[in-house]
């Protein structure tokens, strides 16, 4: 494995193609169907870098390489073939960007000051005392917004739905990049608690299923009396956060 300099400089290489090619297209008129003519030069990019981190990191098979050698040129190929090609690209080099990121730390740092964030801004944001879950929901999204996050590609709202056998579950909140699924819980009677901790636990067996990490921002009006306790089992793997914010 590559020490920590390194892979930033490999990641580093890959946000620099990424980046490239999202001004590439930025810059064309979005009625032109042939802004991915550059597909073969970005491919040969790709492979020349992952070619050189391969030498030090073990690239993960799902990622696929091409050959642009073989690529046919852009006078032999249409449009949507050119487009094919652009994505392919584009997709795996953000998948190897993730997993260097992963291998980095730089993800769980992310998640943490994420959690941290959230646990800090989330009570001055809710101005009045919440009615339901989706007041907090809302109060939620603000303070994302206001950290620069932009929903449909930072972030999205009530999608990533998870199938568990005939029951269907989908988060408040969900992070693709971070593969961070969001969850807000409103704590207001004294029932309500032994609920929420149910509610966690059957969560977590199905969002574990597509999400790499979980939070549970539990919301509590004044009824949990011991957070440690409270958190304590809930987050039985160093995946799983549950931020409490008392009003």
């Amino acid at each position: 494995m590559a020490d920590k300099n390194k892979l930033r400089e490999y990641i580093k290489w890959i946000d620099s193609l990424l980046r490239s090619m999202d001004v590439c297209l930025a810059r064309e008129d979005p009625g032109n169907i042939w802004k991915h003519s550059g597909y073969k030069q970005y491919a040969r990019k790709f492979r020349q870098i992952a070619t050189v981190i391969a030498k030090d990191v073990s690239i993960p098979p799902i990622i696929d390489v091409f050959d642009d050698e073989k690529l046919p040129g852009s006078t032999s190929t249409i449009a949507m073939q050119q487009k094919d090609i652009f994505e392919a690209v584009h997709v795996n080099a953000s998948v190897l960007k993730g997993y260097l990121e992963s291998q980095l730390g730089v993800i769980e740092d992310e998640v943490a000051a994420l959690c941290d964030f959230l646990q800090a801004r989330l009570r001055p944001a809710v101005l009045r005392p919440p009615e339901r879950e989706r007041d907090v929901q809302d109060a939620l999204e603000q303070i994302l917004i206001g950290r620069g996050l932009v929903k449909g590609q930072d972030y999205d709202r009530e999608v990533g739905r998870v199938k568990i056998s005939s029951k269907e579950v989908v988060p408040d909140f969900m992070l693709p990049r971070l593969s961070l699924a969001i969850e807000v819980k409103l704590i207001k009677d004294e029932a309500r608690v032994k609920k929420v901790i149910d509610e966690i636990n059957a969560d977590t067996m199905s969002y574990s299923k597509r999400y790499q990490r979980i939070a549970y921002v539990v919301y509590d009006m004044g009824l949990i009396r011991d957070e440690l306790e409270f958190r304590h089992d809930l987050e039985a793997t160093e995946s799983i956060s549950v931020i409490v914010v008392k009003h």
